[in-house]
């Protein structure tokens, strides 16, 4: 069980804005997230992997823990072992699409699985410039996914990827997900895109 309720300061054009979220989401959901354009859904998914610090609040993950704005308590991010997609990939320009995967974990096997899933077996020794875009993305997925996290955070992972991609992407997906017990917060400008994938939602909007 994740417990999520935390308030944090954004800044806004319009003035102070607070994003506030009180939820619990069950270990092996998949849930998207949605809400209009700088209402802080990014934030949030930093805040849970604790690369973000809230003004108010607490985060606890199967009754550890991870965040207790109260008494300044906070899990290192190292120690959360959370998957993160970036929406701008943040990979490493000197590491090939393998070194991204080795430098999470050593199962070839494993690895070898993952590149199969994202496409990009005969890609193995590209440096992500000599990717485009949505290769880019498909490796994000699968150097988040490389350590086998319990819990995953990605923000509109999907968003470089054409239809027929996506489709083959997400059905791939949900069923290492299903076997990994993998709770998923996905972060997304398109919740139609998700159907059959998610089986909650988190709409957020923010309080002045």
């Amino acid at each position: 069980m994740i417990i999520i309720n935390i308030e944090k300061k954004l800044k806004a054009y319009s003035g102070q804005q607070w994003l506030k979220v009180n939820r619990e989401f069950a270990n092996g959901s998949i849930i998207k997230i949605h809400g209009p354009s700088g209402a802080g859904k990014t934030t949030l998914l930093k805040i849970i992997a604790g690369l973000v610090t809230p003004e108010k609040g607490i985060i606890k993950v199967d009754g550890i823990t991870w965040l207790d704005a109260s008494t300044k308590t906070t899990l290192s991010p190292q120690k959360r072992m959370v998957g993160f997609v970036f929406q701008n990939y943040a990979l490493f320009p000197n590491m090939t699409v393998r070194e991204h995967l080795e430098y999470a974990t050593k199962d070839v096997e494993w690895i070898d699985r993952l590149l199969k899933i994202g496409k990009l077996e005969t890609l193995t020794t590209h440096k992500p410039e000599h990717l485009s875009g949505g290769q880019q993305q498909r490796l994000a997925i699968l150097r988040a996914l490389a350590i086998k996290p319990k819990l995953l955070l990605m923000d509109e992972p999907f968003s470089a990827l054409d239809h027929e991609m996506k489709m083959v992407l997400i059905s791939e997906l949900k069923v290492l997900f299903t076997e990994l017990g993998l709770t998923v917060l996905i972060v997304t400008h398109n919740p139609q895109e998700l159907e059959g994938l998610c089986d909650g939602e988190l709409d957020i909007d923010t309080e002045r």
